[in-house]
């Protein structure tokens, strides 16, 4: 199917059953019950949560079966799944067995793009371990800088079915999909789409680390215009050699370093595009100003090359580009700066819950105190500690799997001061934050990085950054 294509299914009289309720179960029941389709949801869960939104749908005629969510439903002719739900589910393997298709959430607002009478919008994708919400945030301000009616849609927390059959009419869709959406998204064709990166991630789900790339290779299939990767990461460029793209698609690198032929990349703090210009083998366009990305650590300027270059693909010009970055902010918790006190800068990269992202955070520091430690979801800290140990001025350890990190640096940066919180209650932050404080110097910086996630002992990432954040401010009020 073409990139510009629209797929029309009868869904009248057609048995659905949709796996899970959620974010994404509800809309998904309630868009193909409108369309006559004859919807069963299954659910896992049997909570009082459960109930209720099992309530309103059995409310409208969607048959709602709480409590079990292994058992394909008779007469089912298509499952459409929740992203999280394990391939290796009975639910699955029955639809397998059945020869039922199963769909995610993003594969079906692909097939029901255009099914309201609108223009079915071009969607430019952004898939990779890390990075994805601020690369579409940040394309998302580049086309709207542009004059483009645009949203960022998908795993960043903006329903893509609610995009695709919402009231506006979009110009082009900035979408953001993880590795679990793809695997479920078997005819997503989009105009161009980016993979920022590859690192070990999400392998419990996935099962290996080839499976896992495979599935991120996914959102090239199809692409139209571009398909962009990262100079410095070969797997993503040979995940654009993999993929089986429609005839003049071009393969566009981004680099840090002075771009070649096809590639935009960096030359003198400015940002320059040597891919979608009239003679690419001597010209260059400026795009921005490596100060005009917020913040400019090197992670986040891949990130704004990553961006550029899909909407560039998209035809957008290079004045767009540089006012769409400068408008752009940051996400709390993602390398925010939180005060300085006492020449010493303090910052939250809550989000950094994997080795590969805590990677980049430390890279964009000369001198750190690193508080870190969390679930580590299996990961090994050895390659981290050895890259980061000249930049470590000491480091801050809490949470459920802090010995691992500990040992790493025991074995990798024995120099190094460590300060090992034998505790996984809320308030170790405020401890962790003074303990941090004793060994900074002027012009280090503090950084909450944690290579872990957070739910050992908060919510999730982003009470693990206000904690943090809070206990900074209490420090600074007191030392106002």
């Amino acid at each position: 199917m073409g990139s510009q294509e629209v797929s029309t299914v009868d869904w009248q009289g057609k048995h659905v059953t949709v796996a899970g309720l959620g974010v994404s179960g509800i809309p998904a029941a309630r868009a193909l019950h409108e369309r006559g389709a004859l919807v069963t949801v299954v659910n896992d869960g049997d909570d009082e949560r459960a109930r209720a939104q099992a309530a309103e749908l059995e409310a409208l005629g969607i048959t709602v079966r709480l409590g079990d969510g292994a058992t394909l439903p008779p007469s089912t002719e298509l499952v459409v799944t929740a992203p999280g739900w394990q391939p290796d589910k009975p639910l699955f393997l029955a639809a397998a067995e059945a020869g039922v298709p199963v769909w995610g959430d993003v594969e079906l607002a692909w097939r029901l793009r255009g099914d309201n009478g609108k223009k079915a919008a071009p969607w430019l994708a952004v898939t990779g371990t890390n990075g994805k919400t601020t690369t579409v945030r940040m394309l998302a301000s580049i086309l709207e800088a542009a004059g483009l009616r645009t949203a960022a849609v998908g795993n960043i927390g903006v329903s893509l079915l609610d995009a695709v059959l919402g009231d506006t009419e979009y110009d082009v869709l900035a979408v953001e999909l993880s590795s679990y959406q793809l695997h479920w998204a078997p005819s997503l064709r989009a105009h161009s789409a980016a993979v920022l990166n590859l690192a070990p991630d999400h392998l419990d789900w996935h099962g290996s680390m080839e499976a896992y790339a495979a599935d991120k290779g996914r959102v090239y299939e199809g692409n139209t215009v571009a398909c962009v990767y990262n100079v410095a990461d070969p797997a993503t460029e040979d995940l654009v050699r993999e993929a089986d793209v429609e005839e003049g698609c071009r393969a566009i690198g981004f680099t840090l370093g002075a771009p070649g032929p096809s590639q935009l990349g960096v030359v003198n703090g400015i940002l320059v595009d040597r891919a979608f210009v009239a003679n690419r083998q001597k010209q260059a366009q400026e795009l921005a100003e490596v100060s005009d990305v917020d913040p400019p650590a090197p992670h986040n300027i891949a990130n704004a090359l990553a961006a550029a270059a899909l909407a560039r693909a998209f035809g957008v010009e290079p004045a767009a580009v540089r006012d769409g970055l400068r408008a752009f902010r940051p996400d709390a918790h993602r390398i925010e700066h939180v005060a300085d006190i006492g020449e010493v800068a303090y910052v939250d990269d809550s989000k950094a819950t994997n080795t590969h992202a805590t990677e980049a955070s430390l890279a964009a520091y000369d001198s750190i105190v690193w508080i870190a430690g969390g679930l580590a979801k299996g990961a090994t800290f050895d390659e981290l500690i050895i890259g980061a140990a000249k930049r470590l001025r000491g480091v801050v350890l809490m949470g459920a799997d802090r010995a691992l990190i500990h040992e790493a640096l025991t074995r990798h940066a024995p120099e190094v001061p460590v300060v090992d919180l034998d505790r996984t209650d809320t308030g170790a932050m405020s401890e962790a934050v003074a303990r941090a404080a004793e060994l900074a110097r002027p012009g280090d910086t503090v950084l909450l990085a944690p290579a872990c996630a957070s739910m050992d002992m908060f919510t999730n990432y982003n009470k693990r950054g206000e904690a943090f954040a809070d206990a900074v401010r209490a420090r600074a009020d007191e030392s106002a």
